[in-house]
């Protein structure tokens, strides 16, 4: 058994561990302007933060009756390729609480296993993540599903009452909460600037906390000794 209350904190990738959202937004957001469908960051945090591509698309269809061409998803994709090379950077303080933790993490992820994989490239967590990243892809059913966070668990051989979740959106609670595991909910992302409104769950997380250096305040014990 690790110290304190957990043996494996599961960290969401996008809005938590890289500042992406933000960018996957505005991609998102210019895309689509493209084709007549003028939504704001603000929608998009509302409506798509936490959610796979293929419910985003999905959502579109339904909401606006659009039927999307063959060719948008290619290109949205090299847009969003484009920028994150030019403006992903990691979650400040994110790479010393990694570093520090002493307890077993791994990463889940609504993105594909692509993105994911390029995305932590860019952002320099690849090699530090390794092995330990599961994605949407391997479960039947994404965020807000507890599916993601249970196929984690599993693989890491804790379970789910011993795991602590890191994550951003509503969608991303509401699958921790379903898994029964405990929450924290990061806020510290650019895309809590946009103006969406903030509806977390009820009930809430068990914690809120913008900042990676105030990470360890609340469980000392989930830190190495210096």
């Amino acid at each position: 058994m690790a110290p304190g209350p957990f043996d494996l904190i599961i960290f969401d990738c996008d809005g938590v561990l890289i500042d992406s959202e933000i960018i996957s937004a505005r991609k998102l957001v210019q895309e689509l302007a493209r084709l007549g469908v003028m939504i704001d960051l603000a929608y998009v945090a509302q409506h798509f933060l936490g959610r796979s591509y293929p419910t985003v698309m999905a959502t579109i269809r339904r909401e606006f009756g659009l039927d999307l061409p063959e060719s948008f998803e290619a290109t949205y994709r090299e847009e969003l390729l484009q920028a994150f090379r030019q403006e992903l950077r990691v979650m400040p303080g994110v790479v010393e609480v990694l570093d520090r933790l002493a307890v077993p993490w791994c990463v889940a992820t609504s993105s594909s296993p692509g993105r994911a994989e390029m995305s932590l490239e860019l952002a320099g967590l690849r090699d530090r993540v390794g092995a330990r990243l599961f994605t949407a892809s391997q479960v039947a059913n994404g965020k807000p599903a507890p599916d993601l966070f249970l196929f984690a668990a599993a693989r890491m051989g804790v379970a789910p009452d011993r795991t602590l979740v890191i994550e951003d959106s509503r969608t991303g609670l509401l699958a921790a909460q379903a898994a029964g595991m405990t929450v924290w909910q990061f806020t510290g992302g650019s895309h809590f600037h946009t103006g969406a409104p903030d509806a977390p769950p009820d009930p809430p997380p068990a914690r809120r906390f913008d900042d990676f250096t105030q990470f360890f305040q609340p469980v000392p014990a989930l830190q190495r000794p210096r």
